[in-house]
């Protein structure tokens, strides 16, 4: 299955899944099964939201709000997914019938440290819905925690160590106050973008910290929406930098190949 959206703004974006068989002609359209969706504006609203600190700015519900000169904050939403399968028969959202596939999304909500989640569970008619994860008490889970959420990270399965890796970007100045923010920092405070951490997971909620992938020596070096792969014993990451002659840190100029070895001996 593949994910795809419908591009608005982030609080009008729609994620789906896409279905066909290996056997299929791709390029025609019957051969494709798509699942429902709805737009992130159209089941949450700010104002139902407390005690989180979300949204941590006020901004209209389609269009950005601005902090300062040069400094706006897109309303809040989703943007880029991952689609994961839990394996694990001890996981509270383990689906045995292997019908259900989880989708974590980015997600803008002006701070830090939490993502989206949708589930998207196959019918008796093979149709796609898509649905709140709910927890034990009822309560539905659409923002779980998750470090580097609030900018594209990107999350790997190792089957042989049976962890979930993510790469995301790392916070550390997230509550500057806007004038007091690095003048080369991209938007909010939260927009950080130089280093890029890695983690390690048994259940994709509890993240455990592995180390610093890379770090850039100023802000405009950036390091970050990268992607990995698993090279035997190594991650191999190919990541989106900067340096001194990148526009600024998130329009680029490089892209630059890591290699984290022997990997699995991170974990503790």
């Amino acid at each position: 299955m593949r994910s795809c959206h419908r591009r608005l703004e982030h609080g009008g974006l729609a994620p789906r899944l896409l279905r066909a068989s290996v056997t299929a002609d791709l390029h025609k359209t019957q051969s494709w099964a798509i699942s429902d969706a709805k737009a992130f504006n159209e089941i949450v609203s700010p104002d139902d939201l407390d005690l989180f600190g979300i949204p941590f700015y006020k901004t209209p519900t389609r269009s950005p709000a601005s902090l300062a000169a040069g400094r706006i904050c897109a309303p809040m939403g989703w943007l880029e997914r991952n689609v994961v399968r839990f394996t694990d028969p001890s996981h509270i959202w383990h689906d045995p019938n292997e019908r259900t596939l989880h989708v974590l999304l980015r997600t803008n909500t002006g701070g830090t440290g939490f993502a989206a989640l949708i589930k998207v569970v196959e019918q008796n008619d093979r149709s796609m819905i898509s649905a709140f994860e709910t927890v034990p008490s009822g309560k539905r889970a659409l923002f779980i925690p998750l470090p580097g959420g609030h900018l594209k990270f990107f999350i790997l399965y190792d089957a042989m160590g049976k962890l979930y890796w993510i790469l995301s970007s790392q916070a550390t100045d997230s509550m500057a106050r806007i004038a007091e923010m690095p003048a080369i920092r991209y938007n909010p405070s939260n927009n950080e973008r130089h280093r890029l951490q890695l983690h390690f997971s048994k259940n994709r909620i509890d993240w455990c910290f592995a180390g610093l992938v890379a770090a850039g020596t100023t802000e405009r070096h950036a390091r970050n929406y990268a992607s990995m792969a698993i090279d035997r014993d190594d991650l191999v990451i190919l990541c989106r930098s900067g340096d001194d002659d990148a526009s600024d840190p998130q329009y680029t100029n490089m892209i630059t190949f890591h290699r984290v070895r022997d990997f699995r001996n991170l974990v503790y």
